[in-house]
């Protein structure tokens, strides 16, 4: 039995290869004239007037690929037509002329009676005409057919196909759709955006709570959940509701009995009243599609079609609904009463609606390459650095979050602030509450918390604290992280900011257990600003200020938005990654803005130690007491010394000890005395204090016992204490004295009592 192919109509014949005009298809005929595998039918060629020119290439093509008497049926021999369009930037369209070629996956739009489009590439047509030739666009052809016979084509791990294609209209439904039906409460309707140039537009499904009026921009709409497809065919979009219901009829789904119930639906037996018609309507189709029959639904294909007038008056059309008295009612279907199938409906005019959906908290993860859903968060300061992390974690899905913050947006904050003119004078933590949740449409929901996190007496602050597993401090001040470090009742803290001229950012977490608590890391930094050579310039000045108001306070740094956004897209990042580690660190970057070069430092946290005074408490860290010891070693046999840094905050009641200078060239030293020099040790602690932006200073003195005695103080230890604390309570400063011996480090600290 000879096989039937389709003709190509409205093309004339080319006699020869040599008479053909368009240069692709004639290299195109080259190539097949050299290809082994394929025989050169005929030649064809269609031009008409204002009409872009094609010629096809008839061809048969062989494919020692195919497997005998697959189940898919494409044959060993197979007759294609090579339509090469005038416009060079455009694909070769490859059409199978077998009357009888299968209906297959990866097939362009066309029709079920027409000759079937063969899908060739995954990539858009830009990526592949940049490396396009005639012959490896034969050997493609083979490989679809013989893939495709094969069945491996479409691979298991690749989302099943879609039912239509791409539509001009689009239909955004709730990325909470499922839970608002569940609900049950929740009136829904369609709005529709401004139309775009192309004549397309967007509709969305929005909930309209009960009580309040619907909008003129508003329509209504009917769902419709069909039984299980198989994928396969890609379909065209159908013109009437009569195509739609054929089209599903081909795939075992009847339509109309769904509509008719849909129609019917909220109408009971007192009817409802005509009133105004919308001028249209939508209808959704939810489609589970399957690979094969019977199998899982792999996904829910939606489409939606978008009809002119009123869904009531569309009831009437399909023998649903009648109309009596200004009153719509229900059609008693089955009823020896009912009156004659409907027929009107089948030429109902349709248009095609893709449908896509807002992504929820889970999507937006997968859409951001995230494994976790993060924590329950606390966002402690909402200005340029804070909005700018807390917009990167909600868009990304990551986190249930709450924001502290006092503060309110002013005029000079919109140069690096999210919030937009709308929002000046209110405040920042409910700025960026509501901007979270239109960048979201509600998907990631911010709880803004109006006060000061340091006032843990305020009940709302105090739950919301403790209520988290992590609180990030962004408020670019020492007052929150250093009352934090004190507090055993609350979560892990981490703590980031930028650096006064925009060119650095640190980032400080608490391990996961609070054994190392930012009030130790904070010295930890600033020890590490003072001995490396990338801290002679890390908290060098600002780039400049300016007053944004007449109060002496109205003072602000000018700095550039992108120095902000850059640094916060790297430590929003980091705390999602260090998140996951139990571990306490300090990570601190310094960028180049001429290049863009960035430097990474590492800081290795050590453990805390702590000593109380009454009313005031000694911080330090292993770290110093390993360098402590090392200096004593390097000394021995005998003793050795120096000065102390660190800062007094009695706003918390401690003194944190960051870092000892080694002995002064000028100190004497025996294996029982040492008297310290002063050779360069002003200069030491000026320097120390200009790093650490005049943070670290001089709190004390230090210096080592010799092998065999213990860091008890002698006499003359004592009496050192009482002239240091002397000599600093000109400032009203207690003093510290620290001795260090072979098996033990001891702290006295020394002040002058009224």
């Amino acid at each position: 039995m000879s096989e039937e192919f389709y003709e190509l109509t409205d093309f004339g014949e080319v006699a020869h290869p040599d008479l053909l005009v368009l240069r692709r298809a004639q290299a195109l005929a080259a190539a097949v004239r050299d290809a082994a595998d394929y025989t050169l039918v005929q030649l064809l060629s269609r031009g008409m007037p204002g009409a872009e020119q094609i010629e096809a290439l008839v061809v048969d093509i062989e494919c020692d690929g195919v497997p005998s008497r697959n189940p898919v049926g494409i044959q060993y021999r197979e007759r294609l037509a090579l339509l090469v369009p005038e416009d060079q930037a455009a694909l070769v369209e490859v059409i199978a002329l077998r009357k009888s070629f299968p209906v297959l996956m990866h097939q362009n739009h066309g029709t079920r009676d027409g000759a079937a489009s063969i899908c060739l590439y995954f990539e858009p047509t830009p990526t592949v005409m940049r490396t396009w030739t005639p012959q490896r666009f034969l050997r493609r052809i083979q490989w679809w057919l013989e893939q495709s016979a094969k069945g491996e084509l479409h691979p298991a791990d690749q989302p099943v196909e879609h039912l239509f294609f791409a539509s001009k209209y689009e239909l955004v439904l709730p990325w909470n759709l499922d839970a608002l039906r569940s609900a049950g409460g929740a009136k829904m309707a369609v709005v529709r955006s401004q139309a775009r140039p192309d004549g397309g537009g967007t509709f969305f499904l929005k909930p309209v709570g009960d009580g309040h009026n619907v909008p003129p921009s508003l329509a209504s709409h009917i769902e419709l959940t069909l039984p299980s497809v198989v994928q396969g065919f890609v379909e065209r979009d159908p013109a009437t509701l009569g195509d739609l219901a054929d089209l599903l009829a081909r795939r075992g789904v009847d339509l109309l009995p769904r509509l008719i119930a849909a129609l019917s639906d909220g109408v009971g037996s007192a009817g409802v009243p005509a009133g105004s018609s919308d001028s249209f309507a939508v209808i959704i189709l939810h489609i589970p599609m399957v690979r094969e029959a019977g199998g899982e639904v792999q996904r829910v294909a939606r489409r939606a079609f978008l009809v002119q007038g009123d869904l009531r008056q569309l009831g009437v059309k399909a023998g649903a609904l009648y109309l009596h008295d200004k009153r719509y009612f229900a059609e008693v279907q089955g009823s020896v009463l009912a009156r004659d199938p409907a027929t009107e409906w089948k030429s109902e005019p349709i248009f095609p609606m893709d449908v896509l959906q807002f992504p929820d908290s889970s999507a937006a993860r997968k859409q951001s390459s995230l494994g976790d859903e993060g924590p329950r968060g606390v966002l402690v300061g909402a200005g340029s650095l804070g909005s700018a992390m807390l917009n990167l974690w909600t868009r990304a899905g990551w986190g249930k979050w709450s924001v502290i913050d006092k503060d309110h947006i002013k005029p000079h904050n919109l140069a690096r602030h999210v919030a937009f003119a709308q929002h000046v004078g209110e405040l920042k933590c409910d700025v960026v509450a509501e901007l979270s949740w239109a960048a979201t449409e509600g998907a990631a929901t911010v709880t803004s918390v109006r006060g000061d996190a340091c006032d843990l007496g305020a009940l709302a602050v105090q739950d919301t604290l403790t209520s988290a597993n992590l609180v990030v401090d962004a408020s670019a001040a020492l007052e929150y992280p250093r009352q934090a470090s004190f507090q055993d009742n609350l979560p892990r803290h981490a703590t980031s900011f930028v650096t006064p001229n925009g060119n650095g950012a640190v980032l400080m977490m608490e391990d996961q257990g609070r054994t190392t608590r930012l009030r130790t890391l904070e010295a930890q930094y600033y020890r590490a600003l003072i001995r490396q050579a990338w801290g002679a310039k890390h908290l060098e000045g600002n780039l400049g200020t300016y007053w944004s108001g007449a109060s002496c306070r109205d003072i602000s740094v000018a700095m550039p938005y992108s120095r902000i956004a850059v640094h916060a897209s790297t430590l929003a990042e980091q705390v999602m990654l260090r998140g996951r580690s139990e571990e306490a660190c300090i990570r601190v970057w310094d960028r180049e803005p001429e290049t863009g070069r960035v430097s990474v430092h590492d800081v290795h946290p050590a453990t805390e130690r702590r000593l109380d005074f009454g009313d005031l408490s000694v911080f330090y860290d292993e770290g110093l007491a390993t360098h402590l010891k090392s200096l004593r070693l390097a000394t021995l046999p005998k003793e050795t010394g120096g000065v102390l840094l660190g800062y007094h905050d009695f706003n918390v009641g401690a003194i944190v000890l960051v870092d000892a200078l080694p002995a002064p060239p000028d100190s004497r030293a025996s294996a029982g005395t040492f008297e310290r020099g002063t050779a360069g040790l002003v200069q030491a602690v000026q320097e120390a204090s200009a790093r650490t932006a005049g943070i670290v200073g001089y709190v004390g003195e230090w210096h080592s016992h010799p092998p065999g005695h213990s860091a008890m103080p002698s006499r003359d230890d004592l009496v050192q204490l009482a002239e240091i604390s002397l000599g600093m309570h000109g400032d009203g400063l207690p003093a510290l004295q620290l001795i260090v011996s072979e098996n033990d480090i001891q702290v006295m600290q020394g002040r002058v009592q009224p």
